[in-house]
Protein backbone atom coordinates (compact mmCIF):
# COMPACT_ATOMS: atom_id res chain seq x y z
CA UNK A 1 0.00 0.00 0.00
CA UNK A 2 1.44 3.41 -0.92
CA UNK A 3 2.42 5.60 1.97
CA UNK A 4 4.96 4.09 4.33
CA UNK A 5 8.21 5.88 5.15
CA UNK A 6 8.18 8.12 2.13
CA UNK A 7 4.85 9.65 3.17
CA UNK A 8 6.62 11.57 5.89
CA UNK A 9 8.81 13.27 3.29
CA UNK A 10 5.81 14.71 1.49
CA UNK A 11 5.92 18.04 3.29
CA UNK A 12 9.65 18.51 2.75
CA UNK A 13 9.10 17.76 -0.92
CA UNK A 14 6.53 20.52 -1.03
CA UNK A 15 9.05 22.87 0.54
CA UNK A 16 11.53 21.91 -2.16
CA UNK A 17 8.84 22.67 -4.79
CA UNK A 18 9.17 19.18 -6.24
CA UNK A 19 5.47 18.47 -6.14
CA UNK A 20 3.32 19.87 -8.90
CA UNK A 21 1.37 22.83 -7.61
CA UNK A 22 -2.33 22.29 -7.10
CA UNK A 23 -4.78 25.10 -7.87
CA UNK A 24 -5.59 27.42 -5.01
CA UNK A 25 -9.28 27.36 -4.13
CA UNK A 26 -10.93 30.63 -5.05
CA UNK A 27 -14.65 29.70 -5.04
CA UNK A 28 -15.91 33.02 -6.37
CA UNK A 29 -13.77 32.67 -9.50
CA UNK A 30 -14.61 29.10 -10.48
CA UNK A 31 -17.43 27.85 -12.74
CA UNK A 32 -20.30 25.86 -11.27
CA UNK A 33 -21.93 23.05 -13.23
CA UNK A 34 -25.61 22.27 -13.09
CA UNK A 35 -26.64 18.83 -11.87
CA UNK A 36 -27.59 17.75 -15.42
CA UNK A 37 -24.17 18.91 -16.63
CA UNK A 38 -22.43 16.85 -13.94
CA UNK A 39 -24.27 13.71 -15.02
CA UNK A 40 -23.73 14.51 -18.70
CA UNK A 41 -20.00 14.66 -18.01
CA UNK A 42 -20.15 11.42 -16.02
CA UNK A 43 -21.92 9.75 -18.95
CA UNK A 44 -19.30 11.10 -21.37
CA UNK A 45 -16.38 9.58 -19.46
CA UNK A 46 -15.13 6.01 -19.88
CA UNK A 47 -17.26 3.76 -17.60
CA UNK A 48 -14.42 3.28 -15.07
CA UNK A 49 -14.28 7.04 -14.47
CA UNK A 50 -18.02 7.77 -14.35
CA UNK A 51 -18.22 7.38 -10.57
CA UNK A 52 -15.07 9.43 -10.04
CA UNK A 53 -16.87 12.44 -11.53
CA UNK A 54 -19.87 11.93 -9.26
CA UNK A 55 -17.80 11.36 -6.12
CA UNK A 56 -15.62 14.40 -6.80
CA UNK A 57 -18.81 16.47 -7.04
CA UNK A 58 -21.18 15.11 -4.44
CA UNK A 59 -18.45 14.00 -2.03
CA UNK A 60 -16.56 17.31 -2.32
CA UNK A 61 -13.29 15.44 -2.87
CA UNK A 62 -9.97 16.69 -4.21
CA UNK A 63 -8.08 14.93 -6.99
CA UNK A 64 -5.37 13.64 -4.66
CA UNK A 65 -8.00 12.24 -2.30
CA UNK A 66 -9.76 10.41 -5.13
CA UNK A 67 -6.53 8.95 -6.52
CA UNK A 68 -5.55 7.63 -3.07
CA UNK A 69 -9.01 6.40 -2.00
CA UNK A 70 -9.16 2.77 -0.91
CA UNK A 71 -12.06 0.36 -0.58
CA UNK A 72 -11.74 0.01 3.18
CA UNK A 73 -12.41 3.75 3.45
CA UNK A 74 -15.88 3.24 2.03
CA UNK A 75 -18.91 2.27 4.12
CA UNK A 76 -21.61 1.83 1.53
CA UNK A 77 -24.20 0.75 4.11
CA UNK A 78 -23.64 3.92 6.14
CA UNK A 79 -23.23 5.94 2.90
CA UNK A 80 -19.92 7.44 3.97
CA UNK A 81 -16.40 7.86 2.63
CA UNK A 82 -13.49 8.32 5.03
CA UNK A 83 -10.81 10.62 3.64
CA UNK A 84 -7.54 9.89 5.42
CA UNK A 85 -4.88 9.98 2.70
CA UNK A 86 -4.06 11.91 -0.47
CA UNK A 87 -1.54 11.39 -3.25
CA UNK A 88 0.74 14.02 -4.77
CA UNK A 89 2.56 13.62 -8.08
CA UNK A 90 6.10 14.95 -8.09
CA UNK A 91 7.78 16.49 -11.10
CA UNK A 92 10.02 13.43 -11.16
CA UNK A 93 6.93 11.29 -11.75
CA UNK A 94 7.01 9.72 -8.29
CA UNK A 95 3.72 9.42 -6.43
CA UNK A 96 3.76 10.23 -2.72
CA UNK A 97 0.87 9.17 -0.53
CA UNK A 98 0.38 10.66 2.91
CA UNK A 99 -2.17 12.34 5.17
CA UNK A 100 -4.09 15.38 3.90
CA UNK A 101 -2.26 18.70 4.15
CA UNK A 102 -4.23 19.71 7.26
CA UNK A 103 -5.95 17.93 10.14
CA UNK A 104 -9.28 19.21 8.83
CA UNK A 105 -8.62 17.39 5.56
CA UNK A 106 -8.99 14.09 7.40
CA UNK A 107 -12.74 13.68 7.54
CA UNK A 108 -15.75 11.46 6.93
CA UNK A 109 -18.20 12.66 4.30
CA UNK A 110 -21.78 11.46 4.01
CA UNK A 111 -22.94 10.70 0.48
CA UNK A 112 -26.30 10.98 -1.28
CA UNK A 113 -27.97 7.62 -1.73
CA UNK A 114 -27.77 7.84 -5.53
CA UNK A 115 -23.97 8.03 -5.28
CA UNK A 116 -23.65 4.92 -3.09
CA UNK A 117 -25.45 2.94 -5.77
CA UNK A 118 -22.97 4.20 -8.34
CA UNK A 119 -20.07 3.36 -6.01
CA UNK A 120 -21.32 -0.18 -5.46
CA UNK A 121 -21.49 -0.70 -9.23
CA UNK A 122 -18.02 0.76 -9.69
CA UNK A 123 -16.29 -1.23 -6.93
CA UNK A 124 -17.67 -4.51 -8.25
CA UNK A 125 -16.34 -3.84 -11.76
CA UNK A 126 -13.27 -1.61 -11.66
CA UNK A 127 -11.64 -1.37 -8.22
CA UNK A 128 -8.66 -3.43 -7.10
CA UNK A 129 -9.75 -6.79 -5.70
CA UNK A 130 -8.06 -6.58 -2.29
CA UNK A 131 -10.24 -5.38 0.59
CA UNK A 132 -7.99 -2.32 0.90
CA UNK A 133 -7.42 -1.96 -2.84
CA UNK A 134 -7.58 1.34 -4.69
CA UNK A 135 -11.09 2.40 -5.67
CA UNK A 136 -9.98 4.12 -8.86
CA UNK A 137 -7.28 2.77 -11.18
CA UNK A 138 -6.39 3.25 -14.84
CA UNK A 139 -7.18 0.99 -17.77
CA UNK A 140 -4.08 -1.11 -17.04
CA UNK A 141 -4.65 -1.24 -13.30
CA UNK A 142 -2.13 1.42 -12.29
CA UNK A 143 -2.75 4.19 -9.75
CA UNK A 144 -4.21 7.31 -11.32
CA UNK A 145 -1.94 10.15 -12.35
CA UNK A 146 -3.21 13.63 -13.03
CA UNK A 147 -0.83 13.94 -16.00
CA UNK A 148 -2.38 10.89 -17.71
CA UNK A 149 -5.96 11.55 -16.66
CA UNK A 150 -5.90 15.02 -18.22
CA UNK A 151 -6.29 13.52 -21.70
CA UNK A 152 -9.30 11.46 -20.64
CA UNK A 153 -10.75 14.53 -18.94
CA UNK A 154 -10.39 16.71 -22.04
CA UNK A 155 -12.14 14.12 -24.22
CA UNK A 156 -14.99 13.80 -21.71
CA UNK A 157 -15.53 17.56 -21.61
CA UNK A 158 -15.65 17.74 -25.40
CA UNK A 159 -18.08 14.83 -25.67
CA UNK A 160 -20.35 16.38 -23.03
CA UNK A 161 -20.24 19.76 -24.79
CA UNK A 162 -18.77 21.52 -21.77
CA UNK A 163 -16.14 24.30 -21.70
CA UNK A 164 -12.57 23.66 -20.60
CA UNK A 165 -12.93 23.42 -16.84
CA UNK A 166 -10.67 21.82 -14.23
CA UNK A 167 -11.52 18.64 -12.37
CA UNK A 168 -11.30 20.71 -9.17
CA UNK A 169 -14.40 22.55 -10.39
CA UNK A 170 -16.41 19.41 -9.63
CA UNK A 171 -15.53 19.81 -5.95
CA UNK A 172 -16.42 23.49 -6.20
CA UNK A 173 -19.77 22.55 -7.72
CA UNK A 174 -20.44 20.09 -4.89
CA UNK A 175 -19.54 22.65 -2.26
CA UNK A 176 -21.90 25.16 -3.87
CA UNK A 177 -24.76 22.66 -3.94
CA UNK A 178 -24.09 21.74 -0.30
CA UNK A 179 -24.36 25.40 0.67
CA UNK A 180 -27.72 25.62 -1.11
CA UNK A 181 -29.13 22.92 1.18
CA UNK A 182 -28.86 25.34 4.09
CA UNK A 183 -25.70 23.84 5.61
CA UNK A 184 -24.10 25.90 8.38
CA UNK A 185 -20.60 27.34 8.19
CA UNK A 186 -19.27 24.62 10.50
CA UNK A 187 -20.95 21.88 8.47
CA UNK A 188 -19.51 23.20 5.21
CA UNK A 189 -16.02 23.46 6.67
CA UNK A 190 -16.21 19.86 7.88
CA UNK A 191 -17.45 18.56 4.54
CA UNK A 192 -14.87 20.52 2.55
CA UNK A 193 -12.00 19.62 4.87
CA UNK A 194 -11.10 23.23 5.64
CA UNK A 195 -9.69 24.57 8.87
CA UNK A 196 -10.21 28.17 7.74
CA UNK A 197 -13.64 29.79 7.43
CA UNK A 198 -12.60 31.88 4.42
CA UNK A 199 -13.67 29.57 1.59
CA UNK A 200 -16.80 28.29 3.34
CA UNK A 201 -18.01 31.85 4.00
CA UNK A 202 -17.86 32.57 0.26
CA UNK A 203 -20.06 29.55 -0.45
CA UNK A 204 -22.54 30.68 2.18
CA UNK A 205 -22.62 34.15 0.61
CA UNK A 206 -23.45 32.57 -2.74
CA UNK A 207 -26.15 30.52 -1.08
CA UNK A 208 -27.77 33.67 0.33
CA UNK A 209 -27.72 35.30 -3.09
CA UNK A 210 -29.41 32.25 -4.58
CA UNK A 211 -31.97 32.22 -1.76
CA UNK A 212 -32.82 35.83 -2.63
CA UNK A 213 -33.40 34.82 -6.25
CA UNK A 214 -35.66 32.00 -5.07
CA UNK A 215 -37.59 34.41 -2.86
CA UNK A 216 -38.05 36.85 -5.75
CA UNK A 217 -39.32 34.01 -7.92
CA UNK A 218 -41.75 32.94 -5.22
CA UNK A 219 -42.96 36.52 -4.97
CA UNK A 220 -43.85 36.56 -8.66
CA UNK A 221 -45.74 33.28 -8.29
CA UNK A 222 -47.67 34.68 -5.33
CA UNK A 223 -48.55 37.87 -7.21
CA UNK A 224 -49.80 35.87 -10.19
CA UNK A 225 -51.76 33.49 -7.98
CA UNK A 226 -53.51 36.28 -6.08
CA UNK A 227 -54.65 38.25 -9.12
CA UNK A 228 -58.36 37.96 -9.95
CA UNK A 229 -59.11 35.45 -12.67
CA UNK A 230 -59.06 37.02 -16.11
CA UNK A 231 -57.10 40.06 -14.98
CA UNK A 232 -53.56 38.72 -15.32
CA UNK A 233 -53.01 41.10 -18.23
CA UNK A 234 -54.78 44.10 -16.65
CA UNK A 235 -52.04 46.62 -15.87
CA UNK A 236 -54.51 48.66 -13.83
CA UNK A 237 -54.56 46.01 -11.13
CA UNK A 238 -50.79 45.75 -10.88
CA UNK A 239 -49.57 45.76 -7.30
CA UNK A 240 -53.02 44.97 -5.89
CA UNK A 241 -53.15 41.50 -4.36
CA UNK A 242 -56.68 40.17 -4.32
CA UNK A 243 -57.13 36.53 -3.23
CA UNK A 244 -58.72 34.33 -5.85
CA UNK A 245 -62.05 32.79 -4.98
Amino acid sequence: MPGGPEAGSCHSAVDDELIKKAGVERPAERPVLTVPEVFALADAMPPRFRTLVLLATFGSMRWGELAALRKDHLDLDARTVRIAVAVSEMKTGELLTGPPKSDAGTRTVNLPEVITGELTWHVQRFSEKAHDGLVFVGEKGAQLRRSNFSRVWAKGLKKAGLPKIHIHDLRHTGNTLAALTGATLKELMARMGHASTKAAVIYLHGSKERDREIADGLGKIVEKGLKPKGEEGDEGSAGVLVPSA
